[in-house]
Parts: structure tokens; C-alpha cells; sequence
């Protein structure tokens, strides 16, 4: 099944777009899901029609759904908060503690189990999803390196040690303190959850993103940073969706300037981003329903199908020559002295910025020493030697 993952800053029109390219998606003969995984869903909004947690179909060929993120956390997560919310309930309010239950990046991941449910129906061609503003996106994508680093690092000494301890402390009545075994259980479930969820986001077969922009210089600041956190996460994306881009009949006379300002936006997009870029026009009204999104997807695509792969991209590649070794990420508008990069025993911590990646190195790398790091044209090169 072909995922597309849409996000942006918030307000650039991600969900007009997401919905859009459903509908141009399904009059391509595809049989097409869009999911809401933004907590503040405006699905429903843009179509002009009621979604919720349940698939609703809302034009021929595609059905809708709200992803409900406190009954996914429900489902994935209870036996654990039940845990957390014990532990908790004498040093703070309940109000305190359950915002502290959910960890950052955690109910964009868990909402991403949909993903995978609705592939294991079989009854669709293609998943549209309409992410979270890119900041909260981006959290989602550290939270699966976090929750390896434990489970690899600490999961089983824990969970040794709490069988150890148990019996002691039940017996100065603090049970409570020692997570059963149920807690574990729990815990290993979630982890098996996420790494499926992970390994369709890194598919980049069939996975792929797509940033919205809107032709203004803060949105294309941060979307170019976007661009590069998904590919250090190892997420590809296909295409960049210009958004709102004033029409030529538009640009003279009082919107002259605009126009003018516009225009050199536009040539900056052009530059920055190293893949398709695919322009909606600012309408003099706003897109909503089924119908107006379905003329939306035809001045964003054209002819195209939606569903296309329109750039084929490996942002994490591994090349092995003779007895050295590469390891290649591109990390399109990232600066040298924005980038540092550490070797910690098997894994290869590359920070950009505030973004931090911890990429577990393959056996035939791990051990070997890092002979150079290069920031060449957009593409970081580690280099590895006996």
C-alpha cells in the first residue's frame, strides 16, 4: 500500500491538501483512505461533513477517518499509565500527572497504528495521511529511537530488577513502587508496535513525505529545516506542495509588490529543495467539500496521479568500496557548523541543529573507526576503515 505522509506548518493548508490528494488519488482508479493524525482534526472541515474515529466514505473511491488519539494511547498504553499514574498519584494532581503519562511524539506515533490497520484490511491502494504540524512531527520520529535505546540498554535489567525487589517491597507496603509484570508486557507490545510503524515510515518504496508551503519567508525557512530533519530520520520526500501562490492576473496594480516578493520566494523554493515542487494557486474562495478539493488536486497535480512516486530517494545509504565503507546522509540546507557527528560504541549520533539521531550501525561497520566526515553538496559522508 502507497503511504503519503503530508505536513507543514501549521496554517500553510496541509489538510485541504492531504484531502485533495486523495481525491485526485481515487480518480485515478485508486481506492483510497486519508486519516487525520493532527490532534486538532479538520477533516471533517475541509470536507464540509462529518468524520470521526470511524472510516466514512466522502466521495467515490474514498473514505475518511479522525484517528481518536486518546483511544489508540488507551489501547497501547494503559497498562503502563496505570503504572505511572500510581506512582504518581501522591506527589501531584491527576490533572499534572496524566500530562506527564504521554511523552512528546508519543500520540502522533500511537495514532500511526492506523496506518497499519487499515493495510492489514487489504481494501485499499493507497493511505494519504494528514500529520501533525512539522514540529510535532518531527518529535514523533525521535520517539522510536528513544524507546530502542531503553528496551535495548535498560528494558531486561529493570525488568530483572523489579522481580528481585518485589518481594521487598511488598512487604513495607510499597508495592506499588515495583511495575508487574503485566507493565513489561505491556511495554514490549508497544515497542513491537512502533518498530512495525517505523519500518512503513523508512519504506521508502512505498513511504513517503510531502511538505506544504506557502510562499512566505518564515514558512519556507522552517520547511527547508523540515526537509532535512526527515531525511536525517530517514524519511523521503517526494515532492514540496506550494501552496497559495498568487495568480498572474493578480499581480499588478495594488499587489504588485506582493507579486514581486512572491516571485523571488518562489525562485528561493526552486533552490532549496531538490524535488518536484507542485504549485496551488490562491483561490478567491475557500476549498471546502468534496468537489471544490477535487479542482484543488487538478491545479496541484494536473494529470498526474497523486499516488505516483515522484522522486525515488534512499536518504540513508550504505556503500561499501574495497575495504572502506560509507554511510550517506542527505541533509539538503544544513550548514557544517549546524552539523556534529560522534561515534558511541555501535551507533552514529548525528546531530542537526536541535534534531538528534542516533543510527544503529550495521556489524559490518560497528567496530570499524571513522576514517573521515565531509558535508559535500547536501550529503553527509562518514567514511569507515579497518
Amino acid at each position: 500500500m502507497r503511504v503519503i505522509l503530508l505536513t507543514g506548518k501549521g496554517g500553510v493548508g496541509k489538510t485541504s491538501l492531504a484531502v485533495a490528494t486523495a481525491l485526485g488519488a481515487a480518480r485515478h482508479g485508486h481506492r483510497v483512505c486519508v486519516l487525520s493524525t493532527d490532534p486538532a482534526h479538520s477533516l471533517g472541515d475541509a470536507l464540509g461533513q462529518r468524520v470521526g474515529a470511524r472510516l466514512t466514505a466522502v466521495a467515490d473511491g474514498v473514505v475518511a477517518q479522525e484517528v481518536g488519539v486518546l483511544s489508540e494511547l488507551d489501547r497501547a498504553w494503559s497498562e503502563i499509565q496505570d503504572w505511572l499514574r500510581e506512582l504518581l498519584r501522591e506527589e501531584t494532581d491527576e490533572m499534572v500527572a496524566e500530562e506527564l503519562l504521554v511523552f512528546p511524539g508519543m500520540e502522533e506515533l500511537v495514532s500511526l497504528r492506523a496506518v497499519r490497520e487499515i493495510e492489514a484490511t487489504g481494501e485499499f491502494d493507497v493511505c494519504v495521511v494528514d500529520c501533525a504540524p512539522t514540529g510535532a512531527t518531527l518529535r514523533m520520529l525521535r520517539f522510536p529511537d528513544a524507546l530502542r535505546v531503553f528496551m535495548e540498554h535498560f528494558f531486561d535489567w529493570n525488568r530483572t530488577g523489579a522481580r528481585a525487589l518485589r518481594p521487598l517491597v511488598e512487604r513495607i507496603g510499597q508495592a506499588r513502587l515495583i511495575p508487574k509484570d503485566e507493565f513489561f508486557e505491556a511495554f514490549e507490545r508497544l515497542y513491537a508496535e512502533v518498530e512495525d510503524v517505523r519500518q512503513i515510515l523508512l519504506d521508502n518504496d512505498r513511504t513517503t513525505a510531502r511538505l506544504v508551503v506557502n510562499p512566505a519567508r518564515v514558512v519556507v525557512d522552517e520547511t527547508r529545516r523540515s526537509f532535512a530533519y526527515l531525511s536525517l530520520y530517514g524519511v523521503a520526500t517526494d515532492a514540496v506542495l506550494v501552496n497559495r501562490v498568487l495568480p498572474d492576473r493578480a499581480a499588478s496594480g495594488y499587489f504588485a509588490r506582493w507579486a514581486e516578493r512572491e516571485r523571488a520566494t518562489l525562485d528561493d523554493i526552486e533552490a532549496s529543495f531538490p524535488v518536484p515542487l507542485c504549485r496551488a494557486p490562491l483561490l478567491d474562495h475557500e476549498p471546502v467539500g468534496a468537489e471544490a478539493l477535487a479542482g484543488l488536486a487538478g491545479d496541484v497535480y494536473g494529470d498526474r496521479d497523486p499516488a505516483e512516486l515522484f522522486t525515488r530517494a534512499r536518504p540513508i545509504r550504505l556503500h561499501k568500496r574495497g575495504s572502506r565503507t560509507s554511510l550517506e546522509i542527505d541533509l539538503p540546507g544544513v550548514k557544517k557548523e549546524e552539523l556534529d557527528v560522534t561515534v558511541i560504541g555501535d551507533e552514529l549520533l548525528v546531530q542537526v541543529r536541535d534534531a538528534q539521531r542516533r543510527i544503529a550501525l550495521p556489524a559490518s561497520v560497528a567496530g570499524l573507526q571513522v576514517a573521515s566526515v565531509r558535508l559535500q553538496e547536501a550529503v553527509l559522508h562518514v567514511g569507515f576503515e579497518p
